[in-house]
């Protein structure tokens, strides 16, 4: 037995709102976890199953498993509350009932609604960004730059692909990013200029950069021994990326140990992006 605390997300739907309170609240926490989420139990017949799952596989731990739930239907959630071998943290019970009194109006325990197709409009916007995301990775096409609300520029694996994703999904953004390659420095050291697809679109560039060492443990893992994954290469690559930030009064920021909300968060921020969902 261990003092890892095993924890479990347990939901009527997706579990991404269960995951994302709960693990908020264990940042403030300085205790190893095993996490898993249980989506989808929606009825106490699933509620039992998952009971009976998160029980068995905790048998041996010496401290009780730690379950999350964002169960409305009190009749499912009643199995979870019925056992003595778990900690339940209902985030509903926990937040809805104070709403109701301040509001003066009963919720409509709806299930799904948070992360449910509520509104069309939105889930059409969400799609729309997703797909302009896509469609300009990696500076894939350079045609449409012209609608990007962000266009984050920076070397190879320094997170430009995943910022522009989340922003896409979680904001209805549209990012758009550009890699800088070996060429665009070539070519910006003659011209002391931005690459081709750039030039027009500055005040919409923003750059990442990334720490060498992190950069060079990121490659190696994607392909290993290259050069394209060498020390002395990501050295080369982040300095003149930067460089070139600095030269052309691109904001930029290192991403380093950010996560990928920071990362979203920030740029929202100081750039002032719009938020449509």
């Amino acid at each position: 037995m261990t003092d890892m605390r095993r924890v479990f997300f347990v939901s009527d739907r997706t579990g991404i709102t269960a995951e994302a309170l709960g693990c908020s609240l264990l940042t403030q926490f300085a205790v190893a976890t095993e996490q898993a989420t249980l989506p989808f139990v929606d009825t106490p017949e699933r509620a039992r199953s998952a009971l009976q799952r998160i029980e068995t596989v905790s048998m041996a731990d010496r401290h009780r498993p730690i379950v999350f739930s964002t169960i409305i239907d009190q009749e499912v959630l009643a199995v979870l509350r019925e056992s003595e071998k778990i900690v339940l943290f209902d985030f509903f019970d926990t937040f809805i009932q104070p709403l109701e009194r301040e509001l003066k109006i009963p919720s409509q325990h709806i299930i799904g609604r948070s992360h449910g197709i509520a509104d069309d409009t939105m889930y059409d916007v969400r799609i729309e960004a997703m797909n302009f995301a896509l469609h300009h990775d990696d500076g894939a096409t350079l045609r449409h730059y012209g609608r990007a609300d962000i266009i984050l520029v920076g070397v190879s694996r320094s997170g430009k692909t995943p910022a522009a994703l989340y922003l896409a999904l979680q904001y209805g953004i549209y990012a758009a990013n550009y890699p800088l390659t070996a060429d665009d420095f070539s070519s910006v050291r003659a011209r002391s200029g931005l690459p081709e697809g750039l030039r027009q679109q500055q005040d919409r560039l923003f750059g990442l950069t990334i720490d060498p060492d992190r950069l060079h443990q990121i490659r190696q893992e994607r392909r290993p021994n290259s050069r394209y994954a060498e020390l002395r290469q990501c050295e080369l690559e982040v300095a003149r990326a930067e460089a070139m930030f600095r030269r052309e009064r691109i904001p930029y920021m290192d991403i380093t140990t950010m996560s990928i909300e920071e990362i979203a968060s920030t740029l929202i921020h100081q750039r002032g992006l719009p938020r449509r969902v």
